[in-house]
């Protein structure tokens, strides 16, 4: 079975188990990330599980090094970039909040407010559990996503949020693959 059949099949697991498949997987450099990037996510049972797409997450979009676009949404029939500087990101994951259509649709006026054209990320090789892989650095917060490769369009991603006790695992596809 191709490796990203197994992603897309995956049932929950520990979080121990999906840094073993983390740690598994090989690095990937930054021009492998440049491109636009269809995010999932990953069911570790972590407070996060399913929170970005409630709110419509479309994924992530690597221009240069130094001009990323960390969180792309979807509103209305567009995609849009989101500056995740006034998102509490501390109290995301420290409060579960309800997965529904009717919290996505609440926060349409919050994306519109959050709509950014500037890039909030850039990306860098950095090591990370034993591996130099490539890693997008949030320029507001303190986030770092490390990949790794699944295969030549999937990669898995691990979100380390300064003072999250757990990362928080999602899945990029390349727009198109």
């Amino acid at each position: 079975m191709p490796m990203t059949a197994v992603l897309q099949a995956q049932p929950p697991m520990s979080t121990a188990d999906a840094l073993a498949l983390f740690d598994s997987l090989e690095p990937v450099d930054l021009d492998f990330m440049m491109g636009r990037w269809v995010g999932a996510g990953f069911d570790t049972h972590h407070p996060m599980d399913g929170l970005l797409e409630t709110f419509g997450w479309y994924g992530k979009a690597f221009v240069t090094p130094d001009d990323v676009h960390p969180l792309l949404f979807r509103r209305g029939g567009s995609v849009v970039s989101i500056s995740p500087r006034l998102m509490p990101m501390g109290l995301l994951w420290k409060v579960r909040l309800p997965r529904s259509a009717l919290l996505n649709a609440l926060s349409l006026p919050l994306k519109f407010a959050l709509r950014t054209r500037r890039a909030r990320a850039r990306v860098r090789m950095m090591e990370h559990r034993g591996k130099v892989s490539a890693t997008m650095i949030y320029d507001d917060l303190p986030i770092h996503d490390v990949f790794r490769k699944f295969d030549d369009a999937t990669v898995l991603g691990a979100m380390d949020l300064k003072g999250m006790p757990q990362p928080f695992f999602f899945q990029l596809r390349r727009e198109g693959a």
